[in-house]
């Protein structure tokens, strides 16, 4: 399993092409020698591969906007072919249809023509949950089961971000041994609590299990673990710097 950083921590400072540039330089500083890419701004999709070739970082895993994995999906092929990036994940299913069981048919109809030409291609698609697929959707079955049910695991992976499996109710552990033919990418986000709620926090920095959750994804097979923080109590770069030192202290990533 390799060690990636996800952008959406960043995102502030990824808006125009020299800051992408600037941040790659900056993650690389760190240590990591992946990124997924999320949230950033407009930039030519050969000048961002030079860029993450000048610092040798991989790209493991995207969040691509649904308008365009649906209505854009060669030229999304396209880009990740040229990235060397096999996954392409999806943020969140739009919120129209994460009320009900009819809203989860209509975004497996819409997504699935997609999916199948990105699995045709060589690629994955991959679909990053929240807390809501935990919700019960159609009797005692929960829409992230649902979404399971309708598709194959070749076709359609969870991107699993172990911060809302938990938040959703669910256990991160049992979550990886249910579904470890469809992960691939994970996302490692770590949980505390302040004043009664709870917050983000950098691995290790907070209450998750993070031993047994890195230990359940090795022997599964998962492919790259990406640091994430969605609200950072300070400097962004400096949580990743956190988490990334957190984990390297462990030993449980190598350069």
């Amino acid at each position: 399993m390799k060690l990636a950083a996800q952008l959406y921590t960043v995102r502030d400072y990824t808006k125009t092409p020299d800051d992408v540039k600037k941040t790659f330089e900056k993650v690389k500083a760190i240590g990591y020698n992946a990124v997924q890419l999320s949230a950033i701004g407009p930039i030519d999709p050969q000048l961002l591969k030079e860029y993450a070739g000048q610092n040798s970082l991989e790209i493991c895993a995207t969040h691509t906007p649904f308008d365009r994995i649906v209505n854009d999906t060669d030229n999304v092929i396209k880009e990740h072919k040229l990235y060397g990036c096999r996954y392409i994940g999806l943020g969140a299913m739009n919120q129209e249809y994460s009320k009900d069981k009819n809203g989860y048919d209509e975004f497996l109809k819409a997504i699935m023509p997609a999916a199948d030409k990105i699995y045709e291609a060589g690629l994955k698609f991959l679909y990053h949950n929240h807390a809501f697929e935990f919700a019960k959707i159609d009797g005692d079955k929960t829409g992230i089961e649902y979404l399971a049910e309708k598709t194959s695991p070749e076709k359609f992976g969870f991107l699993a971000d172990f911060y809302w499996v938990q938040y959703g109710g669910a256990s991160p552990v049992a979550f990886i041994k249910k579904y470890k033919d469809r992960l691939n990418v994970v996302h490692f986000k770590d949980m505390a609590v302040k004043d009664g709620s709870a917050v983000f926090a950098e691995i290790f920095e907070g209450n998750m299990d993070y031993d047994s959750i890195y230990r359940e994804c090795l022997e599964n097979g998962v492919e790259w673990a990406a640091i994430e923080q969605d609200v950072c109590t300070g400097d962004p770069f400096d949580s990743l710097k956190i988490s990334h030192d957190n984990l390297k202290a462990k030993n449980m990533f190598k350069e």
